[in-house]
């Protein structure tokens, strides 16, 4: 039932035009905890610059973050260039389709595995996402929140049946997870379109709408997210911007901003007993906010004049770099670090920009290189499908 809908109503998205285990694996740590809309642009600029591991491995850690904007989670992306060094190493460059060995790959884990093995390989091994997981617990009715431990014993014993029981596992894992990105959606489910209406617990309870409960991760960190201030200046001379790189742990591992300092809430309040001696003269050009997933943090801009900016310049730290402006956009920038250069009038170019066209020839170099397999073109020929889906 569930694999005919998926025929008829699967999106169009770029990993499902041509499937092969490399690309299934960037898609699917691309969309963990990212919209689908995000992750198109980032998947096709991603996958024409490392188009198999073997690229992705040999490449520096700045052009993989660089590549990697726009997504957040960064350590996805640290995690992906590992996984690719490690298929490379053991694998003679190929991604693996059994879980045994997915399970191995960094920052792979029983969801991942399952997915590229059951929708790539067509075995038939059980996935549980945030999608799979509210379809089931509305089908059976059951008003549990789904990072319970027993709820999360449940949800994957109750996979385990839905992909033993399927005709084909690939179409039944897929349009599962489609079912959840598009029809049962979190708020305002499309019950009347739904092909599981008429077995669903939760529609003929009217408990819709209750299930699944909260998250209790979700409240905890709602609970204890941790406030941040910082300061920033934005320093420009001569065409160039002062940049400095961040330390590689913690928050915004590795990336790159204008010179900034963290400061306590009491002083950030304060404002100008925020800033730094030597940045004084600077102009307060307005403050972001970035709401992460265990931190919100404040960022107050400053502006530096041209008399100023050119004596940072000359005597600047040594952890410092001053960029060209036209380069800014080079650089692995968070989305915060994109809004603070907005505020100073720095534009660093979108990183979903357009993709140059690519030949026939080009394509079919790359599908060979990825490893596409010979079942998931005869798939392709008969329906439109591929790849894995979060909303």
């Amino acid at each position: 039932m569930v694999e005919e809908w998926f025929g008829r109503s699967a999106r169009d998205l770029p990993w499902r035009r041509r499937r092969s285990p490399w690309r299934a694996l960037v898609s699917e740590i691309m969309l963990q905890q990212t919209q689908v809309s995000r992750v198109v642009p980032a998947f096709e600029r991603f996958i024409e610059r490392f188009p198999d591991p073997g690229a992705l491995a040999r490449a520096p850690e700045r052009d993989v973050l660089a590549h990697w904007q726009g997504l957040g989670y960064y350590r996805r992306a640290r995690l992906l260039h590992a996984a690719a060094r490690h298929v490379v190493d053991r694998h003679d460059g190929k991604v693996p389709t059994a879980v045994s060995p997915l399970r191995e790959l960094p920052g792979v884990g029983r969801y991942v595995a399952g997915a590229i093995a059951s929708i790539v390989g067509g075995a038939r091994e059980p996935i549980v996402d945030g999608n799979v997981a509210r379809v089931m617990l509305r089908l059976h009715g059951r008003a549990a929140a789904p990072d319970e431990p027993d709820t999360v014993k449940w949800l994957w014993s109750r996979a385990q049946d839905w992909v033993d029981d399927a005709h084909d596992p690939s179409l039944a894992n897929e349009g599962l997870m489609e079912l959840g990105a598009t029809v049962c959606t979190p708020r305002s489910p499309r019950c009347g379109e739904c092909p599981l209406a008429r077995r669903c617990a939760a529609r003929r309870q009217g408990t819709v709408d209750s299930i699944p409960a909260p998250k209790r991760a979700a409240r905890a960190v709602r609970q204890r997210r941790e406030r941040i201030a910082m300061v920033t200046l934005v320093a420009v001379h001569r065409g160039r911007i002062a940049m400095e790189r961040r330390p590689d742990d913690g928050l915004w591992a590795g990336m790159w901003q204008t010179p900034a300092r963290e400061v306590s809430l009491a002083v950030a309040s304060e404002r100008i007993g925020a800033v730094p001696r030597r940045w004084r003269g600077a102009r307060h050009a307005g403050a972001v906010d970035a709401v992460l997933s265990h931190r919100h943090v404040q960022i107050d801009v400053w502006l530096a004049t041209s008399a100023a900016a050119a004596r940072l310049k000359r005597g600047s730290s040594r952890a410092w770099s001053w960029v060209p402006i036209a380069k800014v956009g080079e650089l692995p920038l968070s989305n915060a670090m994109r809004r603070v250069l907005e505020l100073g009038g720095v534009r660093a170019p979108d990183p979903a920009r357009p993709l140059r066209a690519r030949g026939a020839a080009r394509a079919e170099d790359e599908s060979r290189a990825s490893g596409d397999t010979p079942r998931a073109g005869q798939r392709r020929a008969a329906r439109r499908t591929a790849g894995t889906v979060r909303a």
